[in-house]
């Protein structure tokens, strides 16, 4: 048996981390397997559908490299792979299931259930549907249908005994069917049939194997043997997935602005160290073994080793990720992802980006810092004088005055404007006048940045300034000072 994993969003909107991770886990189990990984889009709720979502969830896969075997836009054995499309499909199914009695046409309108409903919780009680339509004979149905009257189709659910089933997380499930079953409605009135019954009908015609979803589905999934077992179909195997949340009681929100892929992207966090992250919330690999390639993660995944609990999404461990990938990441690639966030501040400014690149890839935690950072470059900020005061290097307000006039006119002299010159004639001055190092270097930092930590030294960023904007700056300090 080959196995088939499928991956089956709504298009409505952004990818939730949570649907990126089963993603993951789809494809990975797939590929482990030597199966196929199927992509299908969900649309069947038309009032949820948003322009544009569908290519949302195409990009955000690609760039993830979850490719797919099958799927809308590179079709397949099982196509189409998108449910509008596949509308013809599904209701000679719920009329099968009409004619075998695990299903019946329903012609309440919205404004008997609404009635309906209000009694029933007006006197404390639960609302579920109450069969009515279920009690109509052959004949009667046939009229209201020959007469145009609008209709659903409806399941048929037991409502005494139980269901059980086998999850691969999980682990037995045992349910009360007059708890978990309902008779929901298979077909609308537009004709599209409902999630519950169209990923049923499509996961047997595609012959998905393993379906890998979130465990808010545990109690749902008696609906769904129900109707495999009424149309004679096989179960496939189930593995349900803990819920990905921001911490023990809350779950990402977009209010929150954590529970997007597209939020992370906007705060410069790499594909590859959210992917390796993110499929360690919910599941570990039984070794000490963090860092993962996405191919490393095919061979080391296995589902047995997912959590029942839900995975916690530790922002602050998705951050050391990140650092981690960057550090790693040789200094072209770095060179060319962080020059856009350069841009953002330096553009124009005559910056020398390669060497800015070398002083902050070690910095970078996340790109979106980055403006922040290197903005004192384009223009020196506003800083309290209090910042040249420093008990270890042993500099006030007045020391650092006097150790700026020192060493202006040595900066002024230099005209071989490079690191190496600045470093070696600075370091000179200070030694001839019998000072230490830090108590000059300190100050000339603050005058020339007007903040306490930069990337790089003294030197460095008086070089990134080039001399006149240096020696403007020092003037600046030292009006400040006096």
């Amino acid at each position: 048996m080959q196995v088939r994993t499928r991956f089956a969003p709504s298009p409505t909107g952004f990818m939730h981390l949570g649907g990126v991770r089963t993603a993951l886990y789809a494809y990975l189990f797939a590929k482990q397997n030597q199966g196929r990984f199927i992509l299908r889009i969900e649309d069947t709720d038309q009032e949820r559908f948003v322009e544009g979502a569908t290519e949302v969830i195409y990009d955000t896969l690609r760039a993830c490299g979850l490719n797919w075997d099958e799927g809308p836009d590179i079709g397949g054995p099982c196509g189409p792979y998108i449910q509008s499309e596949r509308k013809a499909t599904y209701l000679p199914y719920a009329k099968q299931l009409v004619e075998s009695g695990h299903a019946y046409y329903c012609f309440c309108s919205k404004e008997e259930l609404d009635d309906r409903r209000a009694k029933v919780e007006a006197a404390g009680g639960t609302w579920k549907y109450d069969k009515h339509c279920l009690r109509l004979s052959k004949e009667e149905v046939q009229a209201k249908l020959d007469a145009g009257i609008p209709w659903t189709i409806r399941m048929n659910a037991p409502t005494e005994g139980e269901t059980s089933y086998h999850d691969t997380v999980f682990g037995d499930m045992t349910f009360q069917n007059a708890e978990s079953m309902d008779d929901m409605v298979l077909i609308k009135q537009d004709g599209m049939p409902t999630y519950n019954f169209a990923n049923v009908i499509d996961d047997h015609l595609m012959g998905i194997t393993h379906v890998m979803r979130g465990m808010e589905y545990l109690s749902s999934t008696p609906r769904y043997n129900y109707l495999y077992t009424a149309l004679g179909w096989e179960i496939p195997t189930y593995i349900h997935l803990p819920t990905v949340m921001r911490d023990a009681t809350h779950k990402l929100s977009k209010r929150s602005g954590d529970a997007y892929y597209s939020d992370y992207m906007e705060k410069g966090y790499l594909t590859e160290a959210l992917i390796n992250y993110l499929a360690l919330v919910g599941w570990n690999p039984g070794t000490d073994q963090e860092f993962f390639s996405l191919p490393e993660l095919v061979e080391a995944f296995d589902v047995t080793r997912i959590n029942k609990a839900p995975g916690i999404f530790d922002v602050n461990k998705l951050t050391w990720f990140n650092a981690e990938y960057i550090r790693r990441m040789d200094k072209e690639k770095y060179l060319e992802l962080v020059t856009p966030w350069f841009d953002k501040v330096l553009a124009g400014k005559g910056i020398d980006y390669p060497r800015l690149a070398e002083l902050m890839q070690e910095r970078t935690e996340i790109f979106s810092q980055v403006p922040d950072m290197v903005a004192f470059l384009a223009e020196l900020p506003d800083y309290d004088i209090e910042l040249y005061t420093h008990k270890k290097m042993k500099t006030d307000a007045a020391v650092s005055r006097a150790n700026l006039e020192l060493i202006r006119p040595v900066l002024e002299s230099i005209d071989n404007w490079t690191e190496q010159e600045i470093h070696d004639r600075v370091i000179d001055a200070i030694a001839a006048a019998g000072l230490k190092n830090g108590a000059v270097l300190w100050p000339l930092r603050i005058a020339i940045s007007g903040q306490a930590s930069t990337p790089g030294g003294a030197f460095e960023i008086a070089w990134l300034l080039g001399k006149a904007e240096t020696l403007r700056r020092v003037d600046d300090g030292l009006s400040r000072l006096s």
